[in-house]
């Protein structure tokens, strides 16, 4: 089995593709790959991305990748993380940046009010460090990972799908979607490449997923 991890020059890879090859071990091949007959060949794809929506945005444009992740996540076992994650939505905030249209929906940033704590501290944008997550609704990516499990979150913006995909929350200081799940498609805000153990078994479980929800 192949897993492409689709690089079109925007995010942290070597992170991510190393966390694969050691959840993977021999029962996978990642193969990190700019071509988009690689894509189009793998079992799997991976579409990770971090910086600013609008030049992802057009770094996957100018490489030539775009067609050959939308044909993907049509069909086949699919992860977005971050900004990779972001780019499957309608539109950004962000730059005022059209995305793939995938999922229905808006990416949004952090508001400058309602911005504190239970205490009243003002919290800082970005959304930096540790945070807890909160099933909405079971899925085999959190197979093994328990309720309140703390990932590693770097972000200014999150997802505000249109339909019921939510299928994991966190808050900051209200709930917004971390994660969100549609047939062959599970994309993440967080990064579980540096949330150790409970990171691993998300990406552990995306190598044996078939797909389904």
């Amino acid at each position: 089995m192949r897993i492409a991890i689709v690089d079109y020059g925007m995010g942290n890879l070597h992170s991510v593709t190393k966390a694969f090859e050691h959840v993977a071990g021999d029962d996978a091949s990642i193969v990190l790959t700019d071509d988009p007959i690689e894509v189009a060949a793998a079992d799997k794809v991976v579409f990770p991305g971090q910086g600013a929506m609008p030049d992802c945005m057009r770094h996957l444009e100018e490489s030539g990748l775009k067609g050959a992740v939308l044909d993907a996540a049509r069909q086949k076992p699919f992860l977005g993380i971050c900004v990779g994650a972001q780019l499957l939505f309608d539109y950004s905030e962000e730059g005022d940046t059209p995305g793939l249209g995938v999922f229905a929906g808006e990416v949004v940033r952090f508001p400058k009010e309602r911005m504190h704590d239970e205490a009243g501290h003002k919290l800082k944008v970005p959304h930096m460090g540790w945070n807890e997550m909160f099933i909405a609704r079971e899925h085999p990516l959190w197979q093994g990972i328990s309720q309140g499990e703390r990932f590693y979150f770097v972000h200014s913006y999150h997802f505000k799908p249109s339909d019921d995909i939510a299928v994991i929350e966190s808050a900051y200081p209200y709930r917004f979607a971390a994660a969100v799940a549609k047939d062959n498609i599970f994309a993440i805000q967080c990064h579980p490449e540096k949330s150790h153990n409970a990171g691993l078994q998300l990406l552990r479980n995306f190598v044996h997923w078939d797909g389904r929800p």
